[in-house]
């Protein structure tokens, strides 16, 4: 581990979110390159793209930073709302590609258009009451995640390896976010709930990004 690493307030969750920051951004950047090699450039794919792209990237910093910031209380707080909020952007942002690729342009387009706005109001209420009881903002995210079996034609318009991704980055999301609700296993003194909780949601990310990267970009 770096040692500026050393000076954070909470080292394993900043250094890895650090470094899931700077792959998923460079991954990314990735995404448009592949894009444009393979002619995909239309305006709904790059634009689908850039959510996703941005939205990944953000949380990553913003959870980075969060861990890292030995500052004040209240501007570890205000940084802490703004890690939380981004759960949600990284949602929608990963829902964007996935609906507007595989569903029909109406329906796509409606259903990422309810995703953002059920984003929106999440981070509005995170804003509000940012006390509201763990398990129903974990509850929020899990559903939030899983809307997608609302729709269950999509599946029949995907591959096997593309669902395939699909259910592990939404089982490593799950498993991360029960952890998280739960507050156990604490493994050791350095490896608690909240670093497991970490680790799973990279795992859930990179599942999705590869999704995105091998089947719709």
């Amino acid at each position: 581990m770096p040692c500026f690493m050393k000076k954070a307030r909470d080292p394993i969750s900043s250094y890895t979110h650090f470094l899931g920051a700077i792959l998923f951004g460079a991954g990314a950047i990735l995404l448009f390159f592949k894009a444009f090699a393979t002619g995909s450039t239309d305006k709904r794919t790059i634009l689908s793209l850039l959510a996703f792209g941005c939205s990944i990237t953000a949380l990553y910093s913003a959870s980075a930073i969060y861990h890292f910031c030995n500052r004040e209380p209240k501007v570890i707080f205000h940084l802490r709302k703004l890690d939380h909020s981004m759960i949600y952007v990284l949602i929608a942002g990963t829902y964007t590609p996935i609906l507007l690729a595989y569903l029909e342009p109406p329906k796509g387009a409606a259903f990422t258009a309810a995703m953002w706005i059920i984003a929106a109001a999440g981070i509005a209420m995170k804003l509000c009451w940012f006390n509201a009881p763990r398990w129903l903002t974990t509850l929020l995210y899990l559903l939030m995640g899983w809307a997608i079996l609302a729709d269950m034609s999509i599946f029949s318009r995907m591959s096997a390896g593309a669902i395939c991704l699909l259910v592990l980055g939404g089982v490593f999301y799950t498993v991360g976010g029960v952890i998280y609700g739960l507050k156990k296993p604490n493994l050791s003194s350095k490896l608690g709930f909240h670093e497991l909780f970490h680790l799973f949601v990279l795992g859930g990310s990179l599942f999705h990004y590869l999704l995105v990267l091998l089947y719709i970009a």
